[in-house]
């Protein structure tokens, strides 16, 4: 991670029973396109912003934990909120253990954070980045 300029967030799952406050740096947020994060998110990719995890603070309920090991080899450990199954934190073991994802979708200042990079782009959908030809409708 680079030491960038840091933002203070805030977050919580759908639901609320998960709650926290963490420092980022906006400049290394990332699309991750792998196979675990569509699955993962129910979704084409998933958008993380990492921090270091001293700079993660819950301030409501704790999360679940699962396991999973990816494509990759390594272990990571998914966090979700026990009541609406929300994704939420992501980390791993060992060299892993010191950084952790913080998902998009649980920031509360989300709008304001805009991915910078992307990575295992070979597993993104060959529709990615079409999106902004498709017809659409703003709702409240």
């Amino acid at each position: 991670m680079t030491s960038g300029d840091m933002m203070a967030i805030t977050g919580r799952c759908h639901c609320g029973f998960v709650t926290y406050e963490v420092e980022i740096d906006p400049g290394e947020v990332s699309i991750c396109h792998c196979t675990d994060c569509q699955r993962l998110t129910g979704s084409p990719y998933r958008v993380t912003a990492p921090t270091h995890r001293d700079r993660l603070r819950l301030t409501g309920n704790a999360p679940n934990l699962y396991l999973k090991v990816g494509d990759n080899g390594r272990t990571r450990l998914q966090y979700f909120c026990p009541r609406c199954g929300s994704p939420l934190f992501t980390t791993g073991t060992e060299e892993d253990a010191e950084t952790w994802g913080i998902r998009w979708g649980s920031i509360d200042q989300r709008r304001k954070l805009r991915p910078r990079s992307q990575i295992w782009c070979r597993s993104a959908t060959d529709w990615f980045g079409e999106t902004a030809v498709l017809p659409g409708m703003a709702e409240d």
